[in-house]
């Protein structure tokens, strides 16, 4: 079902006051655990190094059916629309899988900063498998910090850090004002590129499962890797920035793999900018 215009003007609105919406309604509580099991099945067939960055799993989509369904999820896409306009690339998506009682967290930091892209114009939106509580290690965020510049970051390299380069932003947080963005399963979260935002680990009981879904608008491009990828999921592109992925044909196909290999290493010379790292 499309989201109703009223709603999807008012999404806008936050969005662009605040940096960021939550939540929206994107599944049903039964079709968001669905896409978990299927996650946790395919789970079982896969190296996990072999498909992402610190035993994340990036760009399931180009591997995973379920996921190059959900990445174009109407309900999705009409939020995203509201904000980038009718012609929409997908760029980037990972799995951020926090087990139980794990140390793992993500510090505070702007995405733009290491992704070398041209512009602004993205929107990264975060779907809740499962329940996502502070306790889970939900993520946070800080009301209008997407109208900051892009920040100097140190580079930390910590092994707990989701983040590849344990990347922090110079810049004191005001705790105080931050916001938790707990959600339930099936509801999503959209925030800017340049907003600050973190999460803390996984102290509950429960395996925290969110998917997180980049989209820029058909404008962009990239401006330090010699190429990247993308996926047109609505309306037209007219720019030809970046070669266009096709959908898997089925599950874990050479193939897929494949493109999965070159979306990767593209993306890292973008990650590793500045470092002499790949």
């Amino acid at each position: 079902m499309a989201l109703p215009l009223s709603e999807v003007g008012a999404i806008a609105e936050r969005y662009n006051r605040d940096g960021f919406h939550f939540p929206l309604r994107v599944l049903s509580e039964g079709e968001a655990l669905s896409c978990r099991a299927e996650l946790e099945r395919l789970e079982e067939r896969i190296v996990m190094e072999e498909l992402g960055h610190k035993n994340q799993l990036n760009h399931a989509h180009v591997v995973f059916r379920f996921a190059n369904d959900l990445i174009r999820h109407p309900r999705i896409l009409d939020a995203v629309e509201g904000i980038l306009g009718p012609d929409i690339l997908w760029w980037s998506s990972t799995f951020f899988t926090k087990e139980p009682r794990t140390p793992s967290y993500m510090s505070w930091h702007q995405d733009l900063r290491y992704w070398g892209l041209s512009g602004d114009a993205l929107v990264s939106e975060w779907v809740a498998l499962g329940r996502v509580t502070e306790a889970h290690g939900c993520m946070r965020f800080v009301p209008g910090s997407h109208r900051l510049r892009i920040l100097d970051h140190r580079d930390t390299y910590d092994e707990e850090n989701f983040l590849t380069r344990g990347q922090e932003a110079v810049y004191e947080v005001d705790e105080s004002r931050t916001v938790e963005v707990e959600l339930e399963a099936g509801q999503a979260s959209l925030h800017h590129g340049r907003l600050l935002h973190a999460s803390s680990p996984n102290v509950s009981g429960e395996r925290r499962v969110g998917f997180v879904i980049n989209y820029i608008a058909t404008g962009m491009h990239q401006v330090v890797a010699e190429r990247d990828y993308a996926v047109l999921v609505r309306g037209e592109d007219r720019y030809g920035h970046f070669e266009l992925v096709p959908p898997p044909e089925d599950d874990l196909t050479p193939e897929a793999f494949a493109w999965h290999h070159r979306i990767l290493g593209a993306q890292a010379d973008a990650l590793y900018q500045d470092t002499g790292a790949a």
